[in-house]
């Protein structure tokens, strides 16, 4: 089923949850809804679903318009965090309780219900759960049941609200990669809520990047990690490094002009002298010993930095650094680097040593 989403506004009160939202998603895709707690997202999940009503705009189910279809009448499934699962039923019940619920000229007879929760449970791979009740299973059984039961009704549309939210990270890791084989097999129309950057990229078919109501950016995971479209993409997607300076005719000027760094933005030719700022990921950044009585002419070109800290952890030396020259990063701030851990192993690096930090990646924006 597709989904056309034009317009669509929402307030509460003074507050604007939503700002004109336009998305087109396409039958049997799998769409994440990514974005900081308050951005719109689960707002926009609820108007999808019918549990919200827009201020303004429509909902637009396989060209027929729901926006005005009650709850009940759109066929959607809908997985929420805390599961909501019926505590005094048992996981059969639950999961047969949206059949047995249907009214009485489309309820499906209780063998047929039978055979179809059994075969539920064994997709989500816990038919040999059916006679045991919610307390009884543990966070991420209970999460695959509630799926199971938003499937049951063969929905036309799944909705997911931060589904594995409430469960611990190795858990979490698991069933995202669970959901995505079982949306492979299914090819049901579903969209997720997170604010788990990684959930988002690793599961989903494309990324919607909200911000205060907003969209702010829709692409492939590898489009919106590769090319962030602004600044908010670029920092909420993963550790990243704020570096401010000047741009000026395709270059930015990063620290003073004698001891500087020069980044190339060809996509600023046009600017003159203008406050810029780059963003460089952590992995990006090539690290070097700054020696000291060296000529300023003969020592790397890049931003001097003490190393505060370093953490080595598996395959990677995880490295804070305090700049010398306050005004390249913004406050003062922390530069994070990330080099292979072999690699801090040669170069003998200390706590207390002087660096030199060069990008071989940055992305420039211009203020």
């Amino acid at each position: 089923m597709s989904i056309e989403i034009r317009n669509v506004s929402k307030d509460f009160g003074t507050f604007h949850a939503l700002r004109s939202v336009n998305l087109d998603i396409e039958s049997g895709e799998l769409v994440a809804l990514l974005g900081p707690s308050g951005c719109g997202k689960t707002t926009l999940l609820r108007i999808i679903a019918g549990l919200e009503t827009a201020d303004q705009g429509h909902i637009v189910v396989n060209g027929a318009d729901t926006t005005s279809k009650h709850v009940r009448e759109r066929n959607v499934g809908f997985v929420f965090q805390h599961y909501a699962l019926f505590r005094h039923m048992s996981v059969f019940d639950n999961v047969a309780f949206g059949l047995r619920m249907k009214p009485k000229a489309t309820r499906p007879a209780e063998a047929v219900i039978k055979q179809k929760v059994h075969e539920l449970l064994g997709l989500v791979q816990l038919d040999w759960l059916a006679d045991r009740y919610p307390s009884q299973l543990s966070g991420g059984q209970r999460q695959r049941i509630a799926l199971a039961r938003a499937l049951a009704v063969e929905p036309e549309v799944l909705l997911l609200d931060e589904p594995f939210g409430a469960l611990d990270a190795k858990v979490r890791k698991e069933l995202r990669r669970w959901l995505r084989r079982l949306h492979d097999d299914l090819h049901v129309t579903s969209i997720f809520v997170t604010h788990d950057q990684e959930e988002a990229l690793e599961v989903a078919d494309r990324v919607v990047l909200m911000n205060s109501g907003q969209v702010e950016q829709i692409g492939s995971p590898q489009e919106v990690w590769d090319h962030p479209a602004s600044p908010f993409v670029y920092g909420f997607l993963g550790d990243v490094n704020l570096f401010h300076g000047r741009a000026h005719e395709g270059e930015m000027l990063i620290g003073e002009d004698q001891h500087g760094l020069r980044l190339a933005s060809p996509e600023h030719s046009d600017v003159q002298d203008s406050k810029a700022f780059a963003y460089v990921r952590p992995h990006d950044l090539d690290v070097q010993r700054y020696v000291v009585g060296l000529n300023t002419a003969d020592q790397p070109r890049g931003i001097v930095a003490k190393l505060t800290r370093a953490m080595v952890i598996g395959p990677i030396a995880r490295l804070e650094l305090l700049p010398l020259d306050a005004s390249a990063a913004g406050s003062g701030d922390i530069i994070e680097a990330q080099i292979p851990a072999q690699h801090y192993r040669e170069l003998d690096f200390k706590e207390g040593d002087t660096l030199v930090l060069t990008p071989r990646k940055a992305r420039v924006f211009v203020a």
